[in-house]
This record gives C-alpha cells, sequence and structure tokens, in this order.
C-alpha cells in the first residue's frame, strides 16, 4: 500500500535508522520548530514522507553547510514563505491573463465593429462620388 506524501506513517525509531540520526536529535528539532511530527492517541510521533525530508535538508544544513539550528529556523521560515509567494504569484498571472483575454475578446469585438462602420463609410463616399 503506498502512502501519500504527506501521510505519518513512521516511527521515530525508523525514521532514525533511516536518516542515522539519533531519536533525541529528532525531539530536539521538534523542540526548535524545525520539525512537527503528528501524534496518535497515545502521543506517539509519527512522521510523513514530507518530514523526512524536512529533516533531510535539516542535516544537510547542519552537517554539511554547518549552519546552527537558528539559522536553519530561519532558513525554512524564509524557504515557506518563498513557496506561498511563488503560488501567490502563479496565481495573480493567471488572473491577469485571464483579464488580458477577456480584454482581448473585448477589443476584437470593437475592432470588426470599427472595421464594418470603415467599410460602410467608404461604401457610402464612393456612392456620392
Amino acid at each position: 500500500m503506498m502512502h501519500t506524501y504527506d501521510e505519518p506513517v513512521y516511527l521515530i525509531s525508523v525514521v532514525s535508522k533511516i536518516l542515522d540520526i539519533h531519536p533525541q536529535t529528532l525531539r530536539q528539532y521538534e523542540r526548535e520548530g524545525l520539525i512537527l511530527p503528528s501524534r496518535t492517541d497515545g502521543r506517539i510521533r509519527l512522521y510523513s514522507r514530507r518530514d523526512v525530508d524536512q529533516i533531510k535538508m535539516v542535516l544537510q544544513l547542519t552537517r554539511k553547510l554547518g549552519v546552527n539550528l537558528a539559522g536553519v529556523n530561519i532558513i525554512l521560515r524564509l524557504k515557506e514563505k518563498i513557496a506561498k509567494l511563488e503560488t501567490e504569484n502563479e496565481n495573480l498571472n493567471m488572473e491577469v491573463m485571464q483579464y488580458k483575454y477577456k480584454d482581448q475578446d473585448k477589443l476584437e469585438d470593437k475592432s470588426k465593429i470599427y472595421d464594418m462602420t470603415v467599410v460602410k463609410e467608404e461604401v457610402t463616399d464612393e456612392n456620392y462620388n
């Protein structure tokens, strides 16, 4: 059975083995607000694949780039903000395109009316000559 990207299915022990990280470090990341695993009714932490990817990013920032946890927190918040802004930007671009095409249709209709008027006037002018 395939689980969705956001479905919480992994126990802390499984995630710690997958990522070769101590469970206490995962708990610390949670305390720092870097990850937010789901909880069962029995308060057992469950992680989704999204959580695991987030932890991988934290590990890359701390282990490979030497960023401290406060810096990681700032980076993650900025990343979230950028993603929201990109979504907003895409939505606004779609709205602009919709209005643009609506206005283009109106302009084409006005152009047709103008063309018919000009042609009609030209025909009328020829009749007077």
